[in-house]
């Protein structure tokens, strides 16, 4: 990722945070940022009727391979997510897009050249990163750790998969932060 883009996706998931009047330790809702963009999610599942085997591979067999993605119309958008995933990993699936919102990344083509899906690494990094932040994150990651959370009570409070908590904890540094708090108290 570029130079300085986290502190910037902290202080933008910080913004949509206060916009949304909720506070740092709060559970986020990836529909209710959803409207407040003004982005329509739908699940891939409404389209069963008009493209039934493909709708049937990706809830099926093929379903690993598809999370979400956001189709454009101009400058309006639209997210279809794999709504046969979990409701965790569906949150992070649509945060994902609507990250890609938020960072104002442009359409992508679909495939490249030689029929291959199209795979920006940069613009998709973001888009983990903030999605993360956006879900869980530094103040609810350490406030896990210094509560003694259990994983699955966390995941179940904030609508995420087990994995994004571990993640987010990890990559906030909450265990050592809360250690280092926890050793300067108790010195003085």
């Amino acid at each position: 990722m570029r130079r300085g883009f986290k502190t910037e996706a902290r202080d933008l998931a910080r913004d949509v945070r206060v916009e949304l009047g909720l506070t740092q330790i709060a559970p986020l809702s990836p529909s209710r940022l959803a409207d407040y963009l003004s982005i329509p999610v739908v699940g891939l599942s409404v389209f069963e009727r008009d493209a039934e085997y493909a709708v049937e591979y990706f809830s099926g067999s093929g379903r690993s391979v598809f999370s979400a993605v956001t189709i454009f119309d101009g400058a309006k958008r639209l997210i279809v997510s794999n709504d046969s995933h979990s409701p965790g990993r569906q949150a992070s699936n649509v945060t994902h897009e609507l990250a890609h919102g938020l960072l104002l990344h442009p359409p992508t083509p679909a495939l490249d050249k030689r029929g291959c899906r199209y795979w920006n690494h940069e613009i998709e990094e973001e888009a983990n990163w903030l999605s993360g932040v956006l879900l869980v994150p530094d103040e609810a990651a350490i406030s896990i750790v210094r509560l003694g959370i259990d994983r699955d009570v966390a995941a179940t409070y904030y609508g995420v998969s087990k994995q994004m908590i571990t993640f987010r904890v990890n990559v906030s540094g909450a265990r050592k932060r809360v250690n280092r708090f926890r050793r300067r108290q108790y010195r003085q």
